[in-house]
């Protein structure tokens, strides 16, 4: 198997370093625009290449010469049609880890093209969405029917919480798009836009409760896809109340236009004394993350005729929520060796759609022991 890994940010060397040391890899190119990071994420036994995936020329003819592209190249709604429409043109498969939903509604309506191309694309193969979407598999494969389908991440409310990189970063700019505007969720069975940060509560098995908040992200675009719920679907961070206020002020003023997603991703870290005194009185009303598990996915629906709620999860010890980086490439490497050993079929697909869940699970296992999936079942809704 010939890979290119496309970025050498801390994601794609971490998809590299994994990669690397793959027996079935016979070759891994390492592309990005800055040659010197490309040089470092590569290593020894890799080649580092200079590109511009703009450049739609030179991105194909890195194409030409690999078998599968892995794409860490954000933002992917600049760039994620425009990487997957080459691998289509040339004929190579395709994973990426993005985590916006208008190009992954775009990247779906390129399913035919693939398959008439005769490629795998698997989208969203990262951390959110990617693990959380095989959770959700796990927690759905329990309901004989599914009413609400919620992944949930964590910002800064429980110890496994990962940040959002430096506001140098093109991280938090996305971030600030999917926190304003209007953002897909599925409501009532059909996929609609709504105002993102709007407060959920959860009652999940075992007595765990607390409310978390909605956010732009692909999971409830390709659950409304792969296993249709007949309620709602969202995809959810846990935050303090008191960000939540916070990011609630930086909403309404980028949504009344008196900020960007730029200039409000600026005032992110360290954050803006003036913006965080407006969110005072609306943090007071806001409610916290209380007993919720850090990273989980979590469904209800019938069982047998009764209600019954699903909830998916991590060992709490687990080492591979606290890394960013592996979290997010680690799974993206697992995916990239499954689709590059033949198991694919074409087609552009959301992880829980193609990859086999009880093999990546293990893989995971051997890299982070101590990571494992939990699953628990209780009696009556998520929702009241």
């Amino acid at each position: 198997m010939r890979v290119a890994v496309l970025g050498a940010g801390t994601t794609g060397s971490r998809v590299a370093a994994v990669l690397a040391d793959m027996p079935q890899v016979e070759s891994l190119t390492v592309a990005d625009a800055d040659q010197a990071a490309a040089a470092c994420a590569a290593g020894p036994t890799c080649v580092a290449t200079t590109l511009d995936v703009a450049d739609g020329m030179g991105l194909r003819r890195l194409l030409d010469n690999v078998d599968v592209v892995v794409s860490t190249v954000g933002p992917f709604y600049s760039f994620g049609t425009t990487v997957l429409q080459a691998a289509i043109d040339v004929g190579v498969d395709y994973v990426d880890i993005c985590d916006d939903w208008e190009p992954t509604v775009d990247m779906l309506a390129l399913d035919d093209a693939a398959c008439a191309a005769g490629i795998c694309a698997v989208i969203g193969a990262g951390a959110s969405p990617g693990l959380s979407t095989l959770l959700a598999a796990e927690a759905l494969d329990r309901l004989d029917s599914v009413r609400d389908a919620y992944t949930a991440w964590p910002l800064d409310a429980h110890p496994t919480a990962t940040r959002v990189d430096s506001p140098s970063s093109a991280a938090p700019v996305h971030w600030m798009h999917q926190c304003s505007g209007a953002v897909a969720e599925v409501c009532a069975g059909a996929v609609v836009e709504r105002e993102p940060l709007r407060p959920i509560t959860l009652t999940l098995p075992g007595g765990r409760r607390g409310t978390a908040y909605t956010v732009g992200h692909p999971e409830p675009v390709t659950l409304h896809r792969t296993v249709r719920p007949a309620g709602d679907s969202a995809c959810l961070m846990l935050l303090r109340r008191s960000t939540a206020a916070y990011l609630d002020i930086l909403r309404s003023d980028i949504d009344a236009g008196r900020l960007t997603p730029d200039s409000a991703a600026a005032l992110l870290e360290p954050p803006s004394l003036w913006h965080v005194a407006r969110g005072l009185p609306r943090a007071v009303r806001r409610r916290g993350a209380g007993t919720l598990p850090g990273f989980f996915a979590a469904a209800d629906g019938l069982v047998d005729g009764r209600p019954t709620r699903v909830c998916a999860t991590w060992t709490a010890s687990s080492a591979l929520l606290g890394d960013m980086a592996a979290v997010t490439g680690v799974p993206a490497a697992l995916a990239t060796a499954q689709i590059g050993s033949g198991r694919g079929r074409p087609g552009v697909h959301p992880p829980d759609a193609i990859l086999d869940r009880a093999s990546l699970f293990d893989d995971l296992a051997v890299a982070f022991p101590g990571t494992r999936v939990i699953v628990e079942e209780a009696a009556g809704w998520l929702t009241t």
